[in-house]
Parts: C-alpha cells; sequence; structure tokens
C-alpha cells in the first residue's frame, strides 16, 4: 500500500511538472497528450501509473475553465493569473480530483491531502496554507459537488430524499458587539469565499445552544463571551458523502465581548482571518444574505440601549 502510494505520489508530481509546462506554453508545438507521454519517459521509466496520469492530466485539461472558475469564487482576493503557476496547478489537481473524480477510489481528504504534500515539495512558503483554505473551504463549505453524479457506492445508500425527514444537525453562533472609546465595534470572520460572516460552530452532546456558542467561539476567537439574547435562527440543507442531506439548524445570540486583538485559532472550514469592524463599516462589507436581518436586530437592540 506505501509504495502504491508513494506511485501516486509521483504519479501526481509528474502531472503538475506536464500542467506547469502547459501553463507556461514552453514547447508551443507539442500537445498536452504529447508534453505528458514526454514526462513520463523522462520523470517515471517504468513506472505503471500511465492510465491513472493520462485520466487525471486530460481531464483537468478539459475541465480548466470550471476548475478555474471555482478557484476564482473560492480564493477571491487572489485573481487566477496572480496565484503562482505551482499553485494554481496544485489546485486545479486538488479540484479535479476532489470534484470529479470516484470517491471510491479517490476519497476527498486524499484529494486534500495529496495537493498539500506538492504543494510543500514543489511551491512556495505559505503555499501549502494557501491550497488547504481553499480546497479544505470547497469541501466543508459547498458540501458536495457533483453530487448528482452518483457513484455506485453512493447509489446502493439509498438516502432520505424527504427534506422533513433529513437528519438535524444543530449549531450556534452570535452576533459579537463590544465598545471601545465609546464606539460599537463587531466581530466577524472571513471565509475563503471572500464573505466576512460570523462566527459559528457545532453543539457537542449535552450541551445547549448558549453553551455551544460560547465554547465555539472560545474555541475559534480566542474570546470570552456573555450571552445577552437570542437573536434567531436559520436552517439549511447540506450534503454528507456518508450520511446524505442534513437540515442544519443554527441559532444565533446577541454576544457581548471584551474589546481587543482577535486571533483565528481555528481555521478550518475555509476560514482565514477574523477581525472587528466598527459599526459604521458593516453595510460596506460583503456579507451572505441570511447574515443580515440578524445583524440588523442586533443594532436595533444595541441602539435602544
Amino acid at each position: 500500500m506505501q509504495f502504491f502510494m508513494a506511485n501516486r505520489h509521483l504519479s501526481r508530481s509528474i502531472v503538475l511538472q506536464t500542467l506547469f509546462e502547459w501553463d507556461f506554453a514552453v514547447d508551443k508545438d507539442l500537445v498536452p497528450k504529447e508534453m505528458l507521454d514526454h514526462n513520463i519517459e523522462e520523470f517515471g521509466p517504468g513506472l505503471d501509473d500511465s492510465d491513472f496520469m493520462t485520466e487525471l492530466f486530460l481531464g483537468i485539461v478539459k475541465k480548466k475553465s470550471i476548475i478555474d472558475e471555482i478557484i476564482e469564487k473560492a480564493a477571491p482576493d487572489w485573481p487566477i493569473d496572480k496565484i503562482s503557476i505551482i499553485d494554481r496547478n496544485i489546485l486545479r489537481i486538488g479540484l479535479y480530483e476532489l470534484l470529479f473524480e470516484d470517491r471510491t477510489q479517490v476519497p476527498p481528504k486524499v484529494a486534500i491531502n495529496e495537493s498539500i504534500e506538492l504543494a510543500k515539495s514543489f511551491g512556495g512558503e505559505n503555499s501549502s496554507k494557501f491550497i488547504n483554505g481553499v480546497l479544505g473551504g470547497v469541501y466543508k463549505e459547498i458540501g458536495e459537488p457533483g453530487k448528482n453524479d452518483v457513484s455506485k457506492k453512493k447509489a446502493n445508500k439509498n438516502f432520505e430524499t424527504d427534506p422533513s425527514k433529513f437528519p438535524i444537525e444543530k449549531k450556534a453562533g452570535a452576533v459579537i458587539y463590544s465598545y471601545n472609546e465609546s464606539v460599537t465595534y463587531f466581530a466577524f470572520v472571513h471565509d475563503v469565499f471572500g464573505y466576512w460572516t460570523l462566527s459559528k460552530g457545532g453543539i457537542e452532546e449535552g450541551e445547549n445552544e448558549e453553551e455551544g456558542a460560547m465554547r465555539e467561539i472560545k474555541e475559534e476567537l480566542g474570546i470570552d463571551i456573555k450571552i445577552k439574547e437570542i437573536l434567531g435562527k436559520n436552517e439549511y440543507i447540506a450534503s454528507h458523502p456518508e450520511k446524505g442531506k442534513i437540515r442544519k439548524q443554527v441559532t444565533f445570540f446577541l454576544a457581548e465581548a471584551v474589546y481587543g486583538d482577535l486571533v483565528l485559532y481555528n481555521k478550518s472550514g475555509g476560514l482565514d482571518d477574523a477581525k472587528w469592524f466598527p459599526l459604521e463599516e458593516i453595510s460596506s462589507l460583503k456579507m451572505y444574505d441570511n447574515m443580515i436581518p440578524l445583524l440588523t436586530k442586533a443594532v436595533e437592540i444595541l441602539t435602544k440601549k
């Protein structure tokens, strides 16, 4: 098994080398398949994995425009031509395997971890963190892309299709505010899709919503909050590779914290920053539509005090 995995890592490295050449147009007279054949002969003589490399490389070439569109949405602060040539081609490999490969052959975690390893081997100092953030964000934030391309494994599970019968997963979060020199500030976290949103997370067994919100925010931002009142609840449907569709119910509270530096301790789940914003700057932030009513209600409560 270790030998097989080592072979696959070498195979992906050869695909990355070929994508680099194709992207950079080192040899404009060679067609993509000829580039790959040349690199297999050059860097992997005797490597019995040409079918895997050919399928992966030509699949990426065919779906390049779709993959690049996903990269631009997942990393809006980084136009595709501003991402280093190595990093963007590692992302193309990772996203292709994550979204278009048979997950029984390439599980999502394998696709992500292999791309991180490529970034550590061939990328820059921060490449692995960048790759992890983008791929992790895509997988966790938008569920299972390509869910209509049902694999045999998934087809045999007979997932529930009635929304009223979907399993429920409860989460909790908060609109966090603080006062500093008579100015009201709100704390937000930033995701890899370019949106400022509210800190939230899952409720553990034995916790109520308030306890879950306080623990999650402490773990994510390192701050203690004091719950003031409930603001409302949001519900959305997400897909899980093993459980199928899930109803995620999120309870949001209004909570106060002491103003101070925010540190994003947990960068999983597609988050990359955390920051306080004064009240007057909130309207200029890029936010999800379902956050607006919660913030509006929070502001109304605070301005009445």
